[in-house]
Order: C-alpha cells, then sequence, then structure tokens
C-alpha cells in the first residue's frame, strides 16, 4: 500500500526554514534520524505519526506516495498505516500473552491467527534476552520483554507500512536484528537515536539541529567498515553482560573473549 512516504520542509525553532526542503523513504528502507537531545528528533517521528499538515510546530507536511493524508478518500485506513516503539511502552491490561495477541489477530482479521501467534512468540524470543511463554500475563513482562513483543506484533500483526522507532538502544532488546527483521518486511522504517550502530546501519541518516532537519548525510563505504568493527566489539561486550547475569566470576579468558583492551 504504502510505497514512501515525503516529509515536507516546515522550520526550525526559530521559525527559520529548514535545510532539507524534501525528504523521502522508501517501502524496505531504514532512515536514522539523528542529533542531540533536544535537536527535534521526536517531533519528526510525530510529524509523521500523525500525518502533519502545517498543523505542528514544526509547520511539517507529510504525504503518503505523493497524496497527502486528507486528500485519501478512505480517512479510516490511515489509522493503520503506522506503528510507533519507543523505550516507554507498559501493559497495563490484565491478559496473558496469546489473549493479547489473538485479540489483535481477530481486530485484523489475520487467517491462521494460532500460527500467527506462535510466529510472534518465537520472533520475540530472538529479540528479547529472556525468553516469554504464550501464558506469561503481559503485565508481568520487562521493559526489554515488551519491546521485543511489540517489534513482533508490528511486523506480524500489525502489519503497519510504516515503523516509528523512538530511541530503544538502551531497551534490552537486540535491536540491530530488530531493525533488520522489520526491513525484511518491505517497511518503511525510521529510528530517531543516539546508537552510532543504527545510525550507520542505514544507508542515510537525516542530522536534526535546533528543530530542523539539517543535513541528509549518506552512509560511507568506509562507515560501514567502522560498523563492522561496532558489531563485534558489540558482541564481546554482550559475553561480558551475559557472564556477569549469569553469575559468573570475570576472569582473563572471559575479558579476552569479551572486548579488546
Amino acid at each position: 500500500m504504502v510505497k514512501k512516504i515525503s516529509i515536507l520542509a516546515g522550520q526550525d525553532k526559530t521559525a527559520k526554514p529548514e535545510k532539507i526542503k524534501t525528504l523521502e523513504v522508501e517501502a524496505g528502507e531504514i532512515l536514522t534520524v539523528v542529533g542531540p537531545t533536544g535537536s527535534g528528533k521526536t517531533q519528526l517521528i510525530s510529524d509523521i505519526e500523525q500525518y502533519a499538515q502545517g498543523e505542528t510546530p514544526s509547520r511539517r507536511r507529510v504525504l503518503i506516495n505523493n497524496i497527502a493524508a486528507v486528500d485519501y478518500d478512505d480517512n479510516s485506513s490511515l489509522r493503520h498505516l503506522t506503528a510507533e516503539v519507543s523505550q516507554n511502552m507498559n501493559f497495563v491490561i490484565d491478559m496473558s500473552v496469546e489473549e493479547f495477541l489473538l485479540m489483535h489477530a481477530q481486530i485484523r482479521e489475520i487467517q491462521n491467527p494460532g500460527r500467527v501467534i506462535k510466529e510472534v512468540i518465537k520472533v520475540t524470543n530472538e529479540l528479547a534476552g529472556e525468553p516469554i511463554s504464550s501464558q506469561d500475563n503481559i503485565t508481568v513482562l520487562s521493559g526489554g520483554q515488551s519491546r521485543a513483543l511489540m517489534v513482533a506484533d508490528v511486523a506480524l500483526i500489525s502489519n503497519a507500512p510504516v515503523v516509528l522507532i523512538d530511541e530503544v538502544e538502551n531497551a534490552g532488546i537486540n535491536r540491530m536484528q530488530a531493525m533488520s527483521f522489520l526491513a525484511g518486511q518491505g517497511k518503511v522504517v525510521i529510528v530517531a537515536t543516539h546508537d552510532p550502530m543504527l545510525s550507520l546501519m542505514s544507508d542515510r541518516r537525516i542530522v536534526m539541529k535546533n528543530g530542523g532537519m539539517f543535513k541528509l548525510q549518506k552512509t560511507t563505504r568506509q562507515e560501514k567498515m567502522i560498523l563492522g568493527q561496532l558489531i563485534n566489539i558489540d558482541k564481546k561486550m554482550s559475553v561480558l553482560r551475559d557472564s556477569i547475569r549469569e553469575g559468573k566470576s570475570l576472569n582473563e579468558k572471559i575479558l579476552q573473549e569479551g572486548v579488546i583492551v
């Protein structure tokens, strides 16, 4: 349904026109949004989520397949075009994981919901550090488990073609695998992040400054090589992290397996 979305320039916090006049993101692409705290990353995510048409502080406009949301004949379908995953996600409804997923699958009119629910739990456990079961109550899931579940749900049940992710680097999930999985589903994936690995994982990143889209940066070949090195370091750090979590005492062998010093 969604081949691309376009963000048309508005203004920064001082009402000056944004440097980037048009930003287009196509299906299957990961675009990262970078910049210091307060630079406008979350506002950009919010503008896309609500299909802004000049009414937000940024004055941006968002097009879907070159058409403004207000010009779509069936505006009710727009509710299902975007899904957001953020660090601050907690469930308050009292039911099991299976009951929650079944309810959502029925709302989305998913065929063979039992099979899809099993796949959602499988993907969740690939992304989360601690596995969950279908009978776990969703209110007792950790923050990382909740976000892993929502990533899997967004990909397989919500089936929203546009996925917005706001700073999940400290969310306790395998973030690189999550991004690859979502992009592999043919979705538009836009990620606001401070994580250098996530930033370099995308082919392009939009740099925010003073509330405005300031610069569109392409990821260079050298940066991709640096990404490979960062991934190796991150894997080594995971060895140390898991050893500590499992109650092991660190020794020289684990240190050599863990990080390069």
